[in-house]
């Protein structure tokens, strides 16, 4: 089996990816096993005036750094379970020491296998409104949208005051769904959850639109990648 590696961002996620990637071992190996997982977390707080900036170069810097532990500790490829850190991940700069399984190519690669023509895009603000998914699924055929400004504002506030911090509330599930209605208004045909803490919130048992889980599927495929099930990943940063 492959080495793991989980570059940690926001803790929430990356808590619920590692969770996933050992359940999913278990199912497919036994009980009690799974592929080894390595995971490192430089606190989100030290990156948080970068992104306000859009210093992405800095961002990725450090993310640099951590898939060099990654890689010290033995990990053959990793994930980073954070769909905004993409935004500077794909930014040009020095190749990572470990190649990347992506996120968006992974959701936007389950979204036409589903065959999805229309994805809403529910994440912080700058996945909502960067390069990353537009891009991912633009490469697949895949038409997509956002919510608008006042209700991605919604959106993200929730996501930093609340999701990422561990707080799940009824209030916040009932403004997440009231957004996915209107998203599903505007022709979605399925929302794509690219804030990897939103599924801890919303499930497929409560939304009137299919969900892409982005947490989920990067950890169930990269179960696949460890067990050779699917090629490793060539992709070391930069545009994809």
């Amino acid at each position: 089996m492959k080495h793991v590696g989980i570059l940690a961002h926001s803790f929430e996620g990356a808590a619920l990816c590692f969770r996933t990637v050992c359940l999913e071992g278990a199912k497919r190996l036994g009980p009690h096993n799974h592929p080894e997982i390595t995971m490192t977390c430089v606190a989100m707080h030290h990156m948080l005036d970068a992104w306000e900036r859009g210093d992405h170069k800095s961002i990725r810097g450090m993310f640099v750094d951590d898939a060099k532990k990654l890689a010290a500790a033995g990990a053959d490829f990793f994930v980073l379970p954070d769909n905004t850190a993409h935004i500077a991940l794909e930014t040009e700069g020095e190749p990572f020491a470990i190649p990347c399984l992506h996120i968006g190519e992974v959701v936007a690669e389950v979204a036409s296998e589903r065959g999805h023509r229309k994805v809403g895009i529910l994440g912080t603000k700058w996945t909502m409104t960067g390069p990353v998914y537009p891009g991912a699924l633009g490469r697949r055929g895949i038409e997509w949208a956002v919510p608008d400004e006042n209700d991605r504002k919604i959106v993200d506030d929730i996501i930093f005051s609340e999701l990422c911090l561990g707080v799940f509330t009824d209030a916040s599930r009932d403004a997440y769904l009231r957004i996915i209605d209107k998203l599903a208004e505007q022709g979605c045909d399925a929302v794509a959850l690219v804030c990897t803490e939103i599924p801890l919130l919303i499930t497929q048992e409560v939304t009137p639109l299919p969900i892409l889980d982005s947490t989920r599927l990067l950890a169930k495929t990269a179960v696949e990648v460890a067990l050779q099930d699917r090629p490793m990943p060539e992709w070391r940063g930069g545009p994809v």
